[in-house]
């Protein structure tokens, strides 16, 4: 078998792009509805909850980069199109939500479509010797269950 120039299997490096594009989709929308539930968000809680939801969405747009720009690297081309990002995503779209509770579970129902699509990109790239996407799967994961947990706890609710 003849491995492309980063000493990987190139069937097995598209099917890993694939799989980041629709990861790259989820992240798109989720990105948008923190900015959107960040100007939206109302009521006794509004001071944190914006921060936060800032914190959020810059956060969500550095990873938005990071794995446009991992597929890049595995030799395809990130999609870029809301018209792609809304026929693949996903992740639960927010609109009109300016209620803290409201807000704070459409972030917790994200994340877990975002860690089940992540955890199916870390056995993939595992199975593909793909150790840099198999890190950045990694890290994504570890940052995204803590918020999580925060997130439930915020609500009073357990994992």
């Amino acid at each position: 078998m003849k491995l492309n120039s980063l000493g990987l299997d190139p069937t097995k490096t598209k099917d890993l792009a694939n799989q980041l594009n629709n990861l790259l989709a989820n992240f798109q929308i989720y990105y948008q509805n923190l900015r959107g539930i960040h100007w939206n968000i109302k009521g006794k809680n509004f001071f944190d909850l914006h921060v936060k939801f800032e914190e959020l969405y810059t956060d969500a747009n550095a990873k938005v980069d990071e794995i446009a720009e991992r597929v890049l690297t595995l030799g395809e081309t990130p999609l870029h199109t809301f018209e792609d990002y809304s026929s693949v995503a996903k992740v639960p779209v927010g609109k009109n939500i300016s209620k803290d509770e409201n807000a704070v579970e459409l972030i917790v129902n994200s994340l877990t479509e975002l860690l089940q699509i992540e955890r199916n990109i870390l056995h993939a790239a595992g199975d593909a010797e793909d150790e840099g996407t198999v890190a950045m799967m990694s890290d994504f994961i570890s940052q995204q269950e803590k918020t999580v947990w925060m997130m439930n706890a915020w609500l009073g609710k357990s994992i």
